[in-house]
């Protein structure tokens, strides 16, 4: 659904890591081709199959990319958080969506559409760069999560969920809260688990004295101790 109440898209847009260090009048072009699209907890952004017509930006909210097979389980491919963009590779490739993405929470999102950006990197080779180390970065996490989901276990996967979650000023302290971005059932769909399985393993590493389980906050006593069970 689209907003009762214009935004200010060019003052979003010079917040954008992506479009950071571009001339106004360069902001401006692309702002001329982005709009507004916003989406209540819930709703499909785009079904697998649709035509891709350039990239998303998540303003705020988080947004879930997930297939669903063909007997109705649901596989969740990436969970987006505020600030991160998502379908630059599908809008290069020029093919349909290969995933569903829909909202966890409300979401303000913006669409740049794929003729300002393939206009804009022309005149632009340092957001190319940046639009390919973007890329580049989801392609090695998407490495990183073969090798996991290969060859770690799933209490493995868990604790490296959970130490990925924690600040870096806090990597070694103690007493730390993770708070899960959105439910059980869809972290544990990302890690390539049942939420059966996720849950018995939070049950075993509370019972190790590893974590505190408080509803969606999740206390380390020792980020140290955790570390080791990895």
């Amino acid at each position: 659904m689209q907003g009762n109440h214009p935004i200010n898209i060019e003052a979003l847009l010079t917040h954008v890591p992506l479009f950071q260090g571009l001339a106004p009048d360069e902001l401006g072009r692309i702002a001329r081709g982005t709009r507004e699209v916003h989406a209540s907890k819930g709703e499909i952004l785009f079904h697998k199959g649709d035509p891709c017509n350039g990239f998303h930006l998540l303003v705020y909210g988080q947004i879930k990319l997930a297939f669903t097979s063909s007997q109705g389980s649901e596989k969740v491919v990436e969970i987006i958080s505020q600030g991160q963009s998502f379908g630059e590779a599908i809008m290069f490739m020029e093919k349909p969506y290969i995933v569903f993405a829909q909202a966890l929470t409300d979401c303000l999102l913006l669409h740049v559409t794929k003729g300002v950006v393939f206009e804009e990197l022309q005149r632009d080779h340092n957001l190319c760069r940046k639009m390919l180390a973007g890329m580049a970065m989801r392609l090695h996490q998407l490495m990183n999560d073969v090798e996991s989901y290969s060859l770690h276990s799933g209490k493995q996967r868990i604790i490296g969920y959970l130490l990925r979650e924690i600040p870096e000023t806090d990597n070694e302290g103690l007493n730390i809260a993770v708070t899960l971005p959105t439910n059980k059932g869809v972290i544990a769909s990302r890690l390539n688990l049942t939420q059966e399985h996720f849950s018995r393993i939070l049950h075993e590493l509370t019972d190790l004295g590893l974590i505190v389980v408080e509803g969606r906050k999740i206390h380390i006593p020792s980020v140290a101790k955790l570390r080791q069970h990895e």
